[in-house]
């Protein structure tokens, strides 16, 4: 597959959509770029274990599922904004918490973004992996908790592409 040919639901083995789909009601105050969402639409396939996530488009719907299970976790829907780019218009996270455990909209809406801009997009994304690993923390009440193993053991690894 070549690289500007974009992923899609036919391009993983096995995908299950969100099972019980909850609203997010926080979302990214980021606005991509027109050239980030070209990107973006192209998706991400994990390329070896340290890679935790799948993500794909259809249409104006970016589709997070996790690499190992098929799960389907995030669905967002971006629209365009005023002056060019897109941002997250709308967005549900698996709810069944047989699938995935939830933490809440702040750390959704943080994974979410995490998701696109280190994973999908390949961004080093230093304030968004602190503020996951501060957000871990405060809900954990460990404030310990070792950063590289925590990151990855949620987000995972971007292999070299």
């Amino acid at each position: 597959m070549t690289a500007d040919v974009p992923l899609t639901r036919e391009s993983f083995r096995r995908l299950q959509p969100i099972n019980v789909p909850s609203p997010v009601s926080q979302l990214p105050d980021r606005v991509w770029t027109d050239e980030d969402w070209d990107r973006i639409r192209q998706g991400y396939r994990a390329r070896d274990m340290d890679e935790k996530w799948n993500v794909f488009a259809e249409g104006a719907v970016l589709f997070m599922h996790r690499s190992w299970s098929g799960h389907g976790v995030y669905q967002a829907t971006f629209a365009p904004v005023a002056g060019g780019g897109r941002r997250i218009a709308s967005a549900v996270v698996e709810a069944d918490g047989e699938r995935y455990r939830g933490m809440g909209d702040e750390y959704d809406c943080l994974m979410m973004e995490l998701i696109i801009s280190a994973i999908v997009l390949g961004e080093p994304a230093a304030d968004l992996r602190a503020g996951f690993m501060e957000l871990t923390a405060r809900s954990s009440g460990k404030g310990d908790l070792p950063s590289g193993v925590v990151e990855h053991s949620v987000l995972g690894l971007r292999s070299g592409s």
